[in-house]
């Protein structure tokens, strides 16, 4: 069975503790283990996913993970790495998260682990079809949200929402509170003892085929 290892959040825990060049360098291997544990158990959900989302076949873990080097270049906050590890299961790969709907795994120290799904901050051409689509098809969206799978696993849909209503909607739409997110976002933490469990990889797979639907639906446009 395929999972988790201690040892990946044990370096990741250290390394929030020692966020710095030299430390990274003599721990390289460590980082390098833990990386590799990580991308076996992506590549193992990705094989898995495939069997109901087959857009995906062919996709690669490597495609999916994020880099443990952080963007500091226009930060406030200059700590070099990430202090955890993500990856975003989308059809081609993670840079097409600005375009499509997907799953996301995340591994992070101190019960911040997580399944998530659906839309990040996609762009406003995207974002605009999104709305449109909940308006013009608003019981379909229901139906998703209210999915007893769905909602036992990861309850109410989430994301950033906007003050008032967006452009080209009356303020008392009966759906104005979707229409108002800028994410179309479900997530689910786990405990780092859930998350290192030998049974994590059948949770987090259950989890990806109940946000299935949504996903559809959001790339759709």
């Amino acid at each position: 069975m395929v999972t988790i290892q201690k040892s990946t959040l044990s370096f990741l825990s250290d390394l929030k503790k020692n966020n710095n060049r030299e430390w990274f360098s003599a721990n390289r291997n460590r980082y390098n283990e833990a990386k590799a544990n990580f991308e076996v158990f992506v590549q193992a959900v990705i094989d898995e996913i495939i069997k109901f989302d087959p857009i995906l076949k062919g996709l690669e873990a490597k495609t999916c993970m994020y880099r443990i080097n952080r963007d500091i270049r226009f930060s406030n906050d200059k700590t070099i790495y990430k202090t955890y590890m993500g990856a975003f299961i989308v059809k081609g790969g993670k840079n097409n998260g600005d375009k499509f709907a997907g799953y996301y795994i995340h591994a992070e120290p101190g019960n911040s682990s997580m399944v998530a799904g659906g839309a990040y901050v996609p762009p406003m051409p995207w974002l605009t079809a999104i709305r449109k689509k909940i308006d013009g098809q608003s019981k379909r969206f229901h139906k998703i949200l209210d999915n007893k799978d769905l909602k036992d696993y990861f309850g109410d849909i989430e994301g950033e929402k906007l003050k008032s209503a967006p452009k080209g909607f009356p303020k008392d739409h009966p759906d104005i509170e979707l229409l108002k997110m800028k994410s179309y976002l479900v997530s689910k933490l786990f405990s780092d003892r859930e998350f290192t469990s030998e049974g994590i990889f059948d949770i987090i797979l259950k989890g990806c085929k109940a946000m299935k639907p949504l996903n559809d639906f959001l790339n759709d446009y």
